[in-house]
């Protein structure tokens, strides 16, 4: 179900024997994710997150130094875990699908509610090491879209186009309008609205690299978007390349993303981040608020509370209008997974609010209560 990391592997291995370390480096640093971060974790697990949070059952993942040395010496390195089918309601529906446009074509699984109609739409992007499958299992997003009605689509990144199947939001082609991976999700959202939500828009949210393309696809498809949910992810054009891409995960005071104006016109957005992040630092959680800072007249209102055994920073950035332009979700103690979700999935955890469900709120036009 996962990439095996073989291709990558192959293309290091044959660098190291050519005494081409670096290039064997860079290489590794694509395919493992876009992180030089490699601590324990889980099998499967995009990145890291705090070791003390770990399965005692779990093996190390290998560092850059050992993969070098392993990658010299022949040796294997450990196999990626594929994860059951997610859980269903009665009466709902999860289809395997796929769709081909001029950039390209993706499979993806599609959640159908058991409602006869359905009133919205969500596009799901997973983070690197993950796929539909496993990400519907850990965001446990197809429950919160029963509940609601709405349709959930998870497209799955090629592994063509990204051996670690990150969706490549740091690369120049695939931050446009009208090419590369943000028409080929563009054309299935239309395709989807069209077949089920004629003259309705739809929501995107993602984890990580996916939420970084989210936040792309706000910024090059605002038309098509109602509302954005970045987890974890970064701001549009955040980086240009992968080196750049991993400053801005660090939070790189050096790497300024390009502005993008506030405007009615933009969609609405809400933000997760945890304070443990230490593959995607929290600063950018605080980067992906300014568009809508930029607004003289926005209000800004921040409390703090306990939700789901972690405390939360809670800020609202709210227009003349009333509208709440940019929510974001800063909570304590959280590392890179998605919060308030199952832990069967990779990059999921239990432990705190459920972001699912927030968003899911959000989304909808439903402002938080006290």
């Amino acid at each position: 179900m996962f990439d095996q990391l073989g291709p990558a592997m192959r293309r290091a291995l044959a660098a190291t024997r050519s005494s081409n370390v670096a290039e064997a480096t860079r290489i590794l640093q694509d395919a493992l994710g876009g992180s030089q971060r490699q601590e324990e974790t889980k099998p499967g697990r995009e990145e890291t997150v705090q070791p003390e949070a770990q399965e005692a059952s779990a093996p190390k993942r290998k560092g850059l130094s050992e993969t070098l040395n392993a990658l010299r010496n022949g040796v294997d390195l450990p196999q990626i875990r594929p994860v059951r089918e997610p859980k269903l309601p009665d009466g709902a529906a999860f289809l395997k699908r796929s769709i081909r446009t001029p950039a390209g074509g993706r499979e993806y699984r599609l959640f159908v509610p058991s409602s006869i109609n359905p009133r919205g739409l969500i596009i799901m992007l997973h983070g690197c090491k993950q796929n539909a499958d496993d990400f519907a299992t850990g965001t446990t997003m197809n429950l919160a879209a029963e509940a609601e009605g709405l349709l959930v689509a998870y497209p799955t990144q090629a592994r063509s186009a990204n051996s670690s199947g990150c969706w490549n939001w740091f690369l120049p082609g695939d931050q446009g309008r009208g090419a590369g991976e943000p028409l080929i999700i563009a054309e299935m959202t239309r395709a989807l609205i069209a077949e089920y939500l004629p003259g309705q828009r739809a929501f995107i949210a993602g984890l990580s690299a996916g939420g970084a393309m989210a936040a792309v696809m706000g910024a090059t498809y605002p038309e098509l978007y109602d509302a954005v949910g970045v987890h974890s992810g970064l701001p549009y054009r955040s980086a240009h390349d992968v080196s750049s891409a991993l400053a801005a995960m660090r939070g790189d005071p050096g790497v300024h993303p390009a502005h993008v104006a506030a405007s009615p016109a933009m969609p609405r957005q809400i933000v997760f981040h945890g304070t443990h992040d230490h593959t995607v630092v929290p600063a950018n959680a605080t980067r992906l608020m300014e568009p809508a800072l930029a607004d003289p007249s926005a209000q800004v209102l921040q409390r703090r509370f306990t939700s789901g055994s972690r405390q939360v920073k809670h800020t609202e950035i709210v227009a003349r209008d009333g509208t709440v332009r940019s929510e974001a979700w800063l909570v304590e103690g959280a590392g890179h997974h998605w919060i308030g979700g199952d832990a069967a999935g990779s990059f999921a955890k239990p432990e705190g609010p459920s972001a699912s469900r927030e968003m899911m709120r959000f989304f909808l036009g439903r402002r938080l209560q006290p």
